[in-house]
């Protein structure tokens, strides 16, 4: 089969032996898949995670049907419309543990149903399990324009946040950040943009950040962030070593939240899966959330797929069909 590798020479589609499920996996035919920040750097040849490396398939979510069950694998048939995240997801078929699936809606499509698993399951589990988002509060998220930024604002609002920020660097997709859920959208690149949030607070700050810039915000975090308020950091795209002003953290008593589904097992990503099934998945089916599509690419034209995002000027996600 066709897939997207890893090998000596860079990233490039080769042949490779199709997969077959085992245990609780399940073979998928892929028909779309998306792609990811961390792609491109495995693409380059960094490890995410555990994966990476010379021989590695790429990609890490995907939209298709399921094509073979493993001997364990439970709550899916052959023939069912999927979409989930994992590894190896840039081919013709992918393996993935039963846990880690989504039946896709009948009103979607492969090319949307693609954009959504990585982005769903990053954000409830950062704004809802962890970053503990009740109705009424308010919640910054820094690098709002990224898809799974975008993603984020929708929860919240959805979840009843009185009031959503969002930020980005980029003053065109800025501009377009209150289409996805923004209340306010600030420049994180302006040294001004803590004084709008404290503006926008009544001098008190957020009740949360959810994090995916770090690095030389991270201080400014600290002063946008309410007295017994929560940072739930999710990315270093600001750099992952930065000055940090542990006095500040101490005298308002942030709550300050590392993930990463880098180190999770694969029962905790279950868990993850289960709870956005059993809280938003209406929502979902319903299209109250969704992700906006940037530029669709066929396979044989992944490399372009992947120049796009390297270039940074879209906004929503890089589909790729099969």
């Amino acid at each position: 089969m066709k897939a997207y590798v890893y090998g000596a020479g860079g990233a490039a589609i080769a042949d490779i032996a199709k997969p077959a499920p085992k245990g609780t996996q399940v073979l998928v035919k892929v028909h779309a898949c998306s792609l990811n920040r961390a792609d491109l750097g495995m693409a380059k040849g960094h490890a995410h995670g555990s994966a990476g490396g010379a021989g590695t398939v790429l990609g890490m979510e995907w939209a298709g049907e399921v094509a073979a069950l493993g001997p364990e694998a439970k709550g899916v048939k052959v023939g069912d419309r999927i979409m989930g995240s994992g590894s190896a997801a840039f081919a013709e078929y992918t393996l993935a543990d039963h846990g880690r699936l989504f039946r896709t809606p009948s009103n979607m499509n492969f090319e949307e149903a693609a954009t959504l698993p990585v982005a769903l399951a990053t954000m409830h589990n950062a704004v809802v399990t962890v970053g503990g988002l009740q109705a009424g509060q308010s919640v910054l998220i820094q690098g709002a324009s990224s898809g799974v930024g975008l993603m984020a604002m929708q929860i919240a609002k959805l979840k009843g946040a009185s009031l959503v920020v969002g930020s980005s660097t980029d003053a065109t997709r800025r501009g377009r950040l209150k289409e996805f859920g923004a209340d306010l959208a600030i420049d994180s690149a302006d040294p001004g943009w803590v004084d709008q949030v404290l503006k926008a607070t009544n001098g008190e700050g957020v009740d949360l950040i959810v994090d995916q810039v770090s690095g030389k915000v991270a201080n400014q975090n600290l002063a946008a962030t309410r007295i017994k308020g929560r940072i739930v950091n999710v990315g270093r795209l600001g750099g992952t070593h930065a000055d940090f002003n542990f006095d500040l953290h101490a005298a308002r008593r942030i709550n300050y939240i590392g993930v990463t589904f880098r180190t999770r097992t694969v029962e905790e990503i279950r868990e993850i899966f289960d709870a956005i099934k059993k809280d938003i998945w209406a929502a979902v089916e319903g299209r109250k959330l969704q992700l906006p599509i940037d530029k669709v690419f066929n396979f044989g034209d992944i490399g372009a797929a992947f120049a796009h995002m390297e270039a940074n000027k879209h906004l929503g996600k890089i589909v790729v069909t099969l």
